[in-house]
């Protein structure tokens, strides 16, 4: 099913949808005082102010949370970002529009180098719900956050490798 799903847009002739960084970000850009359905995301427990953080938002199921996006985005599934510079101060706060009220996983990367690649031993990573992390990635029914008809506060705490096996807050987060 994926298969055909992927290969629709060869068939039609149109090609396949380009990889791209900007790819969901038109649709998750709130506008000023936003109304409509959206989170607003407050980022903490920062390793530092280096970077760019990335917020994603998909589907609350295990086979499409943190999917690739060309995949989501051609099935006409959930897909949204936004991608900031890191604050030099406070607590950063990301605005990001989803289609309506429901549920939704939503996560937040802490891009140190600014590379748009994670990397487990550098890089920082929190996802709605909190959960404590292992060695896969946590199943979207921790993760669901339930959006409501208007902005809808969330706070995700960061989560960088501590030592050589483990990953975690970081201490006083």
């Amino acid at each position: 099913m994926l298969l055909a799903v992927a290969a629709a847009p060869l068939l039609l002739g149109n090609g396949p949808l380009r990889s791209t960084p900007d790819l969901g970000k038109a649709e998750g850009q709130c506008r000023a005082g936003e109304s409509g359905p959206a989170f607003l995301v407050d980022v903490v427990g920062l390793k530092d102010r280096s970077g760019h953080l990335k917020l994603e938002v998909y589907p609350a199921n295990d086979a499409d949370f943190l999917a690739d996006d060309n995949l989501l985005v051609m099935a006409g599934k959930t897909f949204r970002r936004v991608e900031v510079t890191t604050p030099a101060t406070g607590t950063p706060r990301l605005c990001v529009r989803v289609p309506g009220p429901g549920a939704y996983a939503v996560t937040v990367l802490h891009d140190r180098d600014g590379n748009r690649k994670f990397n487990w031993t550098h890089d920082g990573i929190g996802f709605s719900g909190n959960p404590r992390l292992g060695w896969s990635k946590p199943k979207a029914r921790n993760v669901a956050a339930q959006a409501g008809a208007g902005p809808t506060p969330l706070r995700i705490v960061l989560n960088y490798r501590n030592g050589l096996a483990s990953v975690g807050p970081i201490k006083g987060s």
